[in-house]
């Protein structure tokens, strides 16, 4: 019953995997590795099972957190472009921070005129 049950979870991972070579979008890949990533937890699960080693549910358990964290991951990048560690708005890279790194470069606010004087 249980090698059945294996046996069908190989195959959904088959058809998974040929979705994701063969997505028409990015999307379509992100979830087609997500399915990957979910029915690799199940056949761990089913494998401990078989095995009679119910420590195989914790390591399901850790994958299943990785799997998710990585999927939200790639769908933030693919959307946006970057991961969070650009700036938003003006598009400096420290804000109210020096660009040559040197103190005193004639901004207002640090003791200078901001005229060059």
């Amino acid at each position: 019953m249980f090698a059945f049950a294996a046996a069908a979870i190989i195959l959904a991972m088959v058809f998974s995997l040929l979705r994701a070579f063969y997505g028409p979008t990015v999307f379509d890949r992100i979830l087609a590795v997500n399915v990957q990533g979910t029915m690799t937890v199940l056949l761990i699960a089913v494998i401990g099972f078989l095995t009679g080693r119910p420590d195989f549910l914790d390591l399901a358990l850790v994958y299943v957190l990785i799997n998710f964290i990585g999927t939200l991951a790639a769908l933030k990048l693919f959307k946006y472009g970057h991961m969070g560690d650009r700036q938003s708005g003006d598009g400096q890279s420290g804000a109210g921070q020096p660009r040559d790194g040197q103190p005193g470069n004639g901004q207002p606010g640090n003791g200078q005129t901001g005229d060059g004087s």
